[in-house]
C-alpha cells in the first residue's frame, strides 16, 4: 500500500499529488515493487533488504540516490505477548523525494512532537531518525516497568511463567542493542557524507544531537540488559531456594508422621483391644490418640529446634562486625 505526504507550514500532511516529496510503501506488492525498480532504479535485493527484519543497517551512496537501511522497534501489543522486536525500514533519499519502504502497515505518528517544524526533506529525514530513537526510549521505559512488576510477582510465586517472561524481555533487549549498534554505524557514516548529500550546518548540528541521544539510548539499553540478566540469575536462585524450603517442610512433615504410622500400626491391631479389655473403650482410644499427638508434637519441636540452631550457627554475629 502506498501513501503520499507533503510538507506544508512545517507539518506533514497527507497528499494526493503524485509528485509529493514523501512516499511511504507499506508491505509493497509485486506491482509496487516493479514500479520501484523501474522508477527509482533500485534492485529487488534492496527492496527485500528493507522488508527483512534481520537485515543489518547500512548506507549506500549512488549518483542518483542515497539508500539507507535503518532498524526501528515494532509496535507492541501487551495483550498478546511481552516480546519486543525490531524491523527494518528502507529510505531512498533523492534530491526532491524521500521514499520509505516498510515491512508492516504501521505509519509513523507524524502528529507527534518529533515531527514539528519540518521544512525540508533533510529535516524530515533527521526527525524520522530522532522519532525512532525516542520510540526505543519509550520501549525501554515500558520494559523497566514490566520488569519491576515481574519482580514483585516472582517474590511471592515459585512458578516458571514469570521467569520465562523475564527471559523474553532479556532477549528483546539483546535485539535492541544489536539494532542500536548497527544504527550507530549508519549515523556515523551519514555524518561523514553530510556535506556531500546536501545537509546544511544547522542540519549537521541537529544530526550530531541525534547521535548523542542515540548513544544515550544505546548505553541505557546495555545497562538494562546487564541488570535484567543479573536479576534473572538472582531470581532463579530465589526460586530454587523457595523450592528447597518447601521440600524441607514436606520432609519434616514426613518425619513427624513416620513414628505415628509405626505407633498406629502396632497399637491399631486387635491386641491393643485385648490389652485394654478391662478399660473403657473410649478412654483407651482417647489415651492412644493423645499419645500420638504428644509424640508428633515432640518430634516437630525437636526437628524445628535443631534446624533453628543450625541456621543460627551459620549467621554472622554482630559482635564480630567492625564498628563503622
Amino acid at each position: 500500500m502506498r501513501s503520499l505526504f507533503d510538507i506544508k507550514d512545517g507539518v506533514i500532511v497527507p497528499s494526493q499529488n503524485e509528485s509529493a516529496p514523501i512516499v511511504i510503501y507499506m508491505t509493497p506488492d509485486e506491482t509496487e515493487r516493479k514500479y520501484l525498480t523501474e522508477k527509482i532504479d533500485i534492485t529487488l535485493h534492496d527492496i527485500e533488504s528493507a522488508l527483512d527484519p534481520d537485515e543489518i543497517s547500512r548506507v549506500e551512496v549512488t549518483p542518483d540516490y542515497t539508500y539507507i537501511i535503518w532498524k526501528r522497534p515494532n509496535n507492541v501489543s501487551f495483550e498478546q505477548q511481552l516480546k519486543f522486536e525490531v524491523s527494518s525500514v528502507g529510505l531512498v533519499y533523492q534530491k526532491n523525494r524521500l521514499t520509505l519502504i516498510l515491512g508492516d502497515n504501521s505509519l509513523p505518528l507524524f502528529n507527534s512532537n518529533d515531527f514539528r517544524k519540518v521544512n525540508t526533506l533533510n529535516s524530515f529525514l533527521l526527525k524520522f531518525l530522532l522519532y525512532t530513537v525516542h520510540h526505543y526510549f519509550g520501549h525501554l521505559k515500558a520494559i523497566r516497568q514490566i520488569t519491576s512488576e515481574l519482580q514483585g510477582k516472582l517474590n511471592i510465586s515459585s512458578e516458571n511463567r514469570y521467569l520465562l517472561q523475564m527471559f523474553t524481555l532479556s532477549e528483546s533487549l539483546i535485539y535492541y542493542l544489536n539494532a542500536l549498534e548497527a544504527n550507530h554505524a549508519v549515523l556515523t557514516k551519514m555524518r561523514g557524507i553530510a556535506e556531500k548529500i546536501g545537509f546544511s550546518l544547522d542540519e549537521i548540528e541537529f544530526m550530531e544531537d541525534i547521535m548523542i541521544e542515540h548513544q544515550q539510548c544505546r548505553a541505557q539499553t546495555e545497562i538494562y540488559s546487564s541488570v535484567l540478566s543479573g536479576l534473572m540469575d538472582a531470581r532463579g536462585s530465589v526460586i530454587n531456594n523457595n523450592m528447597n524450603v518447601l521440600l524441607r517442610n514436606l520432609t519434616i512433615i514426613n518425619v513427624v508422621f513416620m513414628p505415628l504410622n509405626l505407633i498406629a500400626s502396632i497399637f491399631g491391631m486387635s491386641e491393643y483391644s485385648a490389652m485394654t479389655n478391662h478399660v473403657d473403650l473410649h478412654l483407651a482410644y482417647f489415651v492412644f490418640i493423645m499419645l500420638m499427638v504428644i509424640v508428633g508434637w515432640g518430634t516437630w519441636l525437636f526437628l524445628t529446634h535443631k534446624m533453628t540452631a543450625v541456621s543460627r550457627s551459620g549467621n554472622i554475629s554482630n559482635k564480630h562486625l567492625p564498628r563503622l
